[in-house]
């Protein structure tokens, strides 16, 4: 039976709270695949991890900070995610992975880079996946209703608010 998890809300640790996930599965021996749909810096803490961990495979197919709709670049940010959906759409028809994390999928969603229903028809479909995850602030309504579990983070207080700087192995 999959699982849908869904880890949203305007607070640190989504993609931390997935990757604990993929962590544990990592763990038990279960193959893991990371697509993540916005980030694009392959020096991050969970990006070197990907390279080392057995059974773990981080893609990053974003293209860093999404411009305004408006903007020249949006549309190949727009192009950038689909291609991300039918990396995601292939491997969940390969089965080869036991969890699939859809990392900044609800941000992609929310900011029009890709649409909705293609998601959630993705989440409909016949898979020997058991889980997947998605991430990322301002999960539609739709998302929430096709998940089974939905953790929501809330910032009552974070430290780049008071100034300090984004440390190496907590924010990245």
């Amino acid at each position: 039976m999959k699982r849908i998890l869904l880890f949203t809300g305007d607070g640190k640790g989504k993609t931390t709270a997935a990757l604990g996930v993929v962590l544990r599965a990592a763990g038990h021996g279960q193959k893991c695949l990371v697509i993540q749909f916005v980030k694009s810096d392959g020096e991050t803490g969970e990006a070197g991890a990907g390279r080392v961990l057995a059974g773990v495979e981080i893609v990053q197919m974003g293209r860093g900070f999404v411009p305004n709709p408006n903007h020249s670049q949006f549309k190949d940010h727009c192009q950038t995610a689909s291609d991300a959906m039918t990396f995601a759409e292939k491997a969940l028809s390969a089965g080869l992975h036991d969890l699939i994390v859809l990392d900044e999928v609800c941000i992609a969603v929310h900011k029009k880079l890709i649409e909705e229903d293609r998601v959630l028809e993705l989440l409909k479909k016949e898979t020997t996946v058991s889980c997947i995850i998605l991430t990322g602030r301002h999960a539609s309504p739709g998302l929430i209703e096709a998940a089974d579990t939905v953790t929501e983070m809330h910032c009552v207080k974070h430290a780049l608010q008071q100034g300090n700087t984004a440390q190496r192995g907590v924010e990245y």
